[in-house]
């Protein structure tokens, strides 16, 4: 199985409108794309206009048909209203030569992941009157500790998160242009079951079993930690982010 992922911000002004454009014309024309099991927008929980469309497909080149397709082409033209302006801005000329300063329009950023592992092939999708939670958990692993890493998530964290109360489907993808980068996608029937997960430690203690895997710079900063008593970010850090699901639809 294969996974997009898009990133858009949206300006706050137009969410509504976004999400009514991504509900009645977005997902109607994904329903009709040979191949595409999901569709879902995410609305992040801390990041104010992020949403995200993900979007599942069973081979990884009928989501390249749909991306080459003039669907994927009207649809990326018919999204730019709603879309937020960057803190970046672009100088050019005027046609009487007079230098202009224009804001630059953020544009949709798309990632590509294969799906390794599973717990259920049904994928739940948004029911009326219940906002779905999201928890997206990125990591860097050793080259040479893909395989253990995988073989550890299949088989100890993916039963465990079946067996977690509110965790309605979970799945490991990879980059397939970062090797080494993983995303580990759990959706739950509520924040409040999520955050229970979180809050027994039993988040710390599955992630205990694959630590040792994460990138060399990644435990050297664990340990430098340890030996400074506070804290250091870096670009290879354990990324953990939270998402409302918005709307979305199941194509099993």
């Amino acid at each position: 199985m294969y996974m997009r992922l898009i990133q858009i911000m949206v300006n706050p002004e137009f969410e509504m409108q976004f999400q009514h454009f991504y509900q009645f014309t977005v997902i109607p024309e994904l329903q009709n794309m040979e191949g595409c099991r999901l569709v879902n927008l995410i609305k992040s929980s801390n990041q104010p206009g992020e949403f995200i469309s993900l979007t599942l497909w069973e081979k990884q080149h009928q989501a390249e048909q749909y991306v080459k397709s003039m669907v994927y082409k009207k649809l990326s033209e018919e999204v730019k209203p709603f879309l937020s302006q960057s803190s970046e801005w672009k100088i050019q000329l005027t046609d009487d030569l007079q230098l202009e300063y224009k804001p630059v329009i953020q544009q949709p950023t798309p990632k590509e992941y294969v799906v390794a592992v599973e717990t259920d092939p049904s994928i739940p999708a948004p029911r009326s009157g219940h906002d779905l939670f999201v928890r997206i958990v990125s990591v860097k692993i050793q080259e040479g500790k893909l395989k253990e890493f995988k073989d550890i998530y299949s088989n100890e964290i993916l039963p465990a998160l079946k067996a977690t109360k509110g965790c309605l489907y979970a799945f490991l993808s990879e980059n397939l242009k970062e090797i080494d980068e993983f995303l580990s996608v759990s959706i739950w029937g509520s924040k409040a079951e999520a955050d229970e997960y979180e809050n027994t430690g039993m988040f710390d203690d599955l992630t205990k079993k694959i630590k040792h895997t994460f990138s060399h710079f990644y435990l050297w900063k664990m340990a430098l930690e340890q030996e400074i008593k506070g804290k250091i970010q870096t670009s290879e850090d354990m990324k953990i982010d939270h998402y409302t699901m918005v709307t979305g639809k199941s194509l099993n």
